[in-house]
């Protein structure tokens, strides 16, 4: 298994600092290079011309007569000192270097092979000499000298001139410069890193605007979509002052959008707790009067008896629906919770009991801690929500399901109930849509008992009221639905 290490990602102050810097620096590295290396040929003309001297007054003596030489005990005449000569015929080559104390020394023929490689005359080249460093080297055009015994000899003539001061000059300058070049690479880092961090700050103000907006919560309740970007940063003669014109624009029609959502919703709920409201009087009359006439000693027909039944049940349906429909507009109103102190383990033994009544073709367990858990809530919503869960799980599962309730206390004290069953599951794709109203499964979930598709949406408007949350997991053989509620009370 191969494991990659993901980079973070630059940000742009990172990267315009980063950029400068690294211009600056090759830019830096450039001048250096050019101004050491201008150094250098400065240093070198004099030393060139010296060279060059000394080679054309060589040359226009013609060379040494046989009682000459190289000078011994000396430095040449007319050399600057720790200037190199030597004289060549063929392979054998002999020459001294004068010393500070205007002693000559000798140079073993290994120390001056190096001029043995020079085949140019006039022409100016860098050798190192054994023991002595780097010198700047001319070769003579061919000479001639007379021996004693008549003879005309051939030979070249090399001065050689030490490097050692221009090296050691160089040496200084490039240092300088490179200090001089860190110093100004650190200098322009740090005012890069300032120019920069004072350049992006209304950037930053932006984004945190977007940020609070993401943090709001848009996708329900009347929202009040104030936040805009300040004036200053939304001057369109500037880029950033580009982007916050256009988020303010953005957020503006995304307000508009917003209102007239809550106004179209809330006129909606209205019409619904008006109508839910008006039909809870229509419909108890006619349960009444359906229930009253079934129940009397009429010699009715059989159809009529079943008709009338048939038409108190309905009604009983319908009530269901009105109160629960009703409920939900409320809720979304923010009303109808009466906070109290109330005692979940024993609200949950009450809500499993009557569940077990209801169906004992089931396996009900019931999991509480050792001490009681007490919550501030409305004790009657909390046992219509976990009874609506109940119900649910004995609905929608087949005889011998196994429903486990829970109660815990977490780590952060919220009270936690769950409700567990080994049935067939939930439907994929349905969980996302499971806590909207009207929402209905598959065949698996059916509403073979009459359901009206509010009750989880009955729930989960409860638990927000309470500032709790429900989840649910799912898969098949294991259903599980999770309630928290905050705030403990210690007992």
């Amino acid at each position: 298994m191969k494991w990659r290490l993901s980079r973070a990602p630059w940000t742009l102050r990172r990267r315009l600092v980063i950029s400068v810097v690294a211009l600056f620096t090759l830019l830096s590295i450039v001048v250096g290079g050019i101004s050491v290396f201008s150094l250098y040929l400065n240093l070198l003309t004099p030393i060139n011309n010296q060279l060059h001297r000394n080679a054309a007054v060589a040359e226009r003596l013609g060379g040494l007569d046989s009682n000459q030489g190289l000078p011994e005990g000396g430095n040449t005449p007319g050399l600057q000192p720790g200037t190199i000569t030597a004289q060549s015929s063929g392979k054998t080559i002999v020459g001294q270097v004068p010393t500070f104390g205007g002693a000559a020394q000798s140079l073993t023929a290994s120390q001056l092979a190096p001029l043995l490689g020079i085949n140019t005359s006039s022409d100016l080249t860098n050798v190192t000499i054994t023991g002595y460093g780097d010198f700047r080297v001319i070769r003579t055009r061919q000479l001639t000298a007379i021996d004693n015994a008549g003879n005309t000899l051939k030979f070249y003539e090399y001065f050689a001139y030490p490097l050692a001061d221009t090296q050691s000059t160089l040496l200084r300058s490039g240092l300088a410069l490179g200090g001089i070049s860190l110093g100004g690479i650190l200098l322009v880092a740090f005012a890069t890193w300032g120019i920069v961090s004072y350049a992006l700050r209304p950037l930053r103000r932006v984004a945190a605007t977007a940020t609070e907006v993401a943090s709001m919560p848009l996708d329900r309740g009347e929202v009040d979509l104030s936040v805009r970007v300040p004036d200053a940063d939304t001057d369109q003669r500037t880029e950033v002052g580009q982007v916050g014109a256009a988020l303010n624009s953005m957020l503006g029609h995304v307000n508009d959008a917003l209102r007239a959502r809550q106004a179209s919703e809330s006129k909606v709920r209205q019409f619904v707790a008006d109508a839910s409201h008006e039909l809870r009087t229509p419909l108890a009359s006619i349960r009444g009067y359906a229930e009253l006439t079934r129940r009397g000693n009429y010699k009715l027909p059989e159809d009529v008896t079943h008709s009338l039944g048939r038409v108190e049940s309905e009604a009983v349906r319908m009530t269901s629906l009105v109160e629960d429909l009703l409920l939900l507009a409320r809720l979304d109103e923010g009303r109808d919770l009466e906070m109290t102190s109330i005692d979940l383990s024993r609200l949950l033994v009450d809500c499993v009991g009557d569940a077990h009544v209801a169906g004992d073709d089931h396996e009900w367990a019931l999991e509480l801690p050792d001490e009681p858990v007490m919550i501030l809530g409305d004790g009657q919503r909390i046992h219509q929500v976990v009874a609506n869960l109940l119900s649910n799980a004995r609905v929608h599962t087949p005889a011998g399901t196994s429903v486990v309730t829970e109660l815990t206390v977490g780590a952060d004290g919220d009270a936690i109930i769950t409700v567990t069953d080994d049935g067939p599951g939930i439907a994929d794709g349905l969980a996302s849509t499971l806590f909207e109203r009207f929402a209905r499964g598959d065949s698996s979930r059916s509403r073979a008992a009459g359901s009206t598709g509010l009750g989880l949406a009955i729930v989960k408007a409860v638990i927000d009221g309470h500032g709790g949350e429900v989840s649910v997991e799912s898969a098949p053989g294991r259903t599980q639905f999770r309630l928290e509620l905050p705030g403990t009370i210690a007992v």
